[in-house]
């Protein structure tokens, strides 16, 4: 691997003669790293803290959730850019509600088939299906071009990319790699599963010692963190695994860099357990004085955090757009939900666009975040919550914008690249930075392998 350079979505990118690899782990609040390492589990995160490398305060994209933040990762950019701001959106194009899996709905090429284009080898390993067809874009299937016509265009260099999910079905015409199952060694996962995610880690240090390929993304499911908080047993179990893995991607000599999508927070009734819920249609269709269900003739909310795996949070998050009846008065549905306990932000979408970086078109009209307990619903006949497992923890809103941001080199931290304040923190960076930290800070450094 030679030095190269690519520019894509403004942003310039200068790869040395390492591989680097990104690891997101899904749903990882940072208290989940420091209970494992208080407890013994992550030896090689311990030593990367003590001075082997650097860790940065971080925040995600909002809303922060999993599809809008990985593809944040992907292109460099918030959902502003890329347009992807939710697992689930209702579709301006067809009044639908739909799932943002289509790459139909991606404005921006990734970093990912920028780099293809420039003659680098990528490899993409996903925990769920869900995501692989918006990251496969440019790299084993059509793409928008990377050099920014706004075409969509074939990919110059063939990567790989597919999910743990579905690795017992991938093809060389689809994925970039034919049998990844037998490839890997492991046994097909299950969703709900811890070792969904070990499968992505071990497919990434399989391929790392195998194709070495210069550029890796390795994404993770959170079925872990909605099920366990932070220092329990399984929790430890689960951090101690990554930090195998990582310190095994570090010993083979990448640029390893690991972020989160978004963290993870509580939902529920500490004294019985129960879901602790904001049913924001029936709430609205209160206020503009329609019955709780009011179907069409109501108002429409949209919780983007709605995917398939309801067992992970029946659907229920921390972030929602409001759509209301053409005549509203939206003033005053905004200042009685402001007022209500467990809402801890609520504004015109046009405001929570430019706030949040978001696509005002893919909004509706109010914009909603819960407090960091408590989740928000549409209406209580809605939502199935017989799959829910244990108590309620969830995400989407300002409660899980903190994550973690490590590096396995001893880099300066570079001016700041949280450019919007969006809570009053003092993060330095944003996990969407993490491709252009592994690539160009890490190869104008002077700083040696950890």
């Amino acid at each position: 691997m030679t030095a190269t350079q690519f520019d894509v979505n403004g942003r310039s990118y200068e790869t040395g003669e390492t591989p680097v690899v990104v690891i997101c782990i899904d749903g990882s609040e940072p208290a989940y790293h420091e209970e494992a390492i208080q407890a013994g589990r992550m030896p090689w995160l311990k030593r990367l803290l003590a001075g082997d490398g650097v860790s940065w305060d971080a925040h995600c994209a909002v809303p922060t959730l999993t599809n809008p933040n990985n593809m944040s990762i992907a292109t460099g950019q918030p959902p502003a850019v890329h347009g992807i701001c939710g697992n689930y959106i209702l579709d301006p194009a067809t009044g639908e509600e739909v799932l943002m899996n289509d790459p139909k709905f991606l404005r921006a090429p990734t970093i990912f088939a920028a780099a293809g284009a420039a003659g680098l080898d990528v490899a993409i390993v996903t925990a769920k299906d869900k995501l692989s067809r918006l990251l496969a874009t440019g790299v084993t299937q059509p793409g928008l071009d990377p050099a920014g016509s706004g075409e969509y265009v074939t990919p110059q260099r063939r990567g790989i990319c597919f999910s743990a999910e579905k690795a017992d079905q991938t093809t060389m015409a689809e994925h970039g790699i034919e049998g990844a199952l037998e490839y890997v060694g492991r046994e097909l996962a299950g969703v709900y599963s811890a070792e969904l995610s070990e499968f992505v880690l071990a497919a990434g240090v399989k391929l790392l010692e195998d194709r070495r390929p210069d550029v890796m993304y390795l994404t993770l499911t959170d079925y872990i963190q909605h099920k366990n908080a932070p220092g329990t047993p399984v929790a430890n179990d689960f951090y101690a695994m990554i930090d195998h893995y990582a310190s095994e991607l570090d010993r083979l000599g990448a640029v390893v860099v690991i972020t989160a999508d978004h963290g993870m927070s509580p939902k529920h009734h500490e004294s019985d357990g129960t879901p602790r819920v904001v049913y924001l249609e029936e709430e609205v269709n209160a206020v503009l004085g329609l019955d709780a269900e009011a179907g069409d003739q109501g108002s429409r909310v949209i919780l983007p955090i709605t995917d398939p795996y309801t067992v992970h949070h029946g659907a229920l998050g921390s972030f929602a757009n409001v759509y209301l009846p053409v005549g509203s008065d939206r003033d005053s549905v905004i200042a009685t939900l402001a007022a209500r306990e467990g809402i801890s932000q609520v504004m015109p979408s046009e405001e929570a666009a430019e706030r949040f970086q978001m696509p005002l078109d893919r909004m509706g009209d109010i914009t909603v975040l819960s407090a960091k307990n408590t989740a928000l619903g549409r209406f209580t006949a809605w939502h199935d919550l017989t799959n829910l497992e244990v108590p309620l923890r969830s995400h989407g809103g300002l409660g899980e914008l903190n994550i973690p941001f490590f590096v396995n080199r001893q880099l300066p931290a570079p001016a700041s690249l949280a450019t919007t304040d969006i809570d009053g923190g003092d993060a330095l960076c944003h996990n969407y930075d993490a491709f252009w930290v592994a690539t160009t800070l890490a190869s104008q450094s002077a700083s040696v392998p950890a």
